[in-house]
């Protein structure tokens, strides 16, 4: 069967759905354990600094784009693509150190390892997920809720299998060469510019727009600035290019998954 191995382990993974379920409450409980704030602290990090964006760009400095741009405000352009980005790079982070932190789980337990990259992936989501509705909420009344806006699930789920694929390829990444952690933490801090988050595609030069399209995130953050500031179907070429990163994300992660199957308990 074409891609068998990680057919595989998706189906272990869902046939162990419940196990999962309960991995990924303890997950999201590990976060705000021993805080005062309780479980209202994981939330209130990314709402307080999306607030920040808002607040200094837009109240204080009333900084403005130029023409062409999806918005005029700075803050409210930088807040619809901040937020699924802090979405991704939790999701990615978390999942990319999923297995070394199973790593004396594995080697006593026979479980798939799929089951810890799916835990951590999926508490991102219960994060962040009710975080990007609140922000579609908050922005669709200007567009009067527009048939568009239907387009944000199918961008929403997207977003969400391209940080299983890949956060579990860079779990497999990280237990075999740790160095791993270090090069990917070094490139989400520096994603951020290569995307069409901090400025419009248009205000990027023309004959280096390419490096763009080599984060992932870009055509999904084009996409919700499509939806979320202008009311408008995404482009054509936002979900060719998402359908490109998760097809080469499975063949690269059936291929790793192939490559590590009786050697990543030894790694770990």
């Amino acid at each position: 069967m074409l891609f068998s191995h990680l057919w595989s382990d998706l189906r272990a993974a869902w046939n162990a759905r419940a196990l999962v379920s309960v991995l990924t409450r303890r997950e999201v409980a590990a976060r705000h354990a021993g805080t005062a704030a309780g479980v209202v602290w994981p939330y209130l990090q990314p709402l307080l600094t999306v607030a920040a964006y808002y607040l200094v760009f837009d109240v204080v400095f009333s900084m403005r784009l130029g023409a062409g741009a999806p918005a005029h405000a700075v803050g409210t352009f930088l807040v619809v693509g901040a937020l699924p980005w802090m979405a991704f790079c939790d999701a990615v982070q978390r999942g990319m150190s999923s297995l070394i932190d199973a790593g004396g789980v594995l080697q006593k337990n026979p479980l798939p390892p799929v089951l810890f990259a799916a835990r951590s992936v999926l508490a991102s989501a219960v994060i962040y997920g009710p975080l990007l509705l609140l922000l579609a909420l908050a922005y669709t009344p200007l567009h009067q809720w527009r048939v568009p806006l239907l387009a944000l699930g199918p961008l929403l789920v997207l977003q969400l299998a391209l940080c299983l694929l890949l956060g579990y390829a860079l779990a497999i990444l990280a237990a075999a060469l740790r160095d791993t952690v270090q090069l990917v933490g070094f490139l989400l801090s520096v994603g951020i510019y290569l995307s069409p988050i901090l400025f419009p595609l248009s205000m990027f030069p023309e004959d280096w727009r390419w490096v763009l399209w080599l984060n992932p995130m870009t055509a999904l953050v084009q996409g919700y600035q499509q939806v979320l500031l202008q009311g408008a179907w995404p482009p054509a070429s936002v979900w060719w290019v998402s359908a490109g990163w998760f097809g080469l994300l499975v063949v690269v992660l059936n291929l790793l998954i192939a490559r590590s199957r009786d050697q990543l308990v030894d790694w770990l």
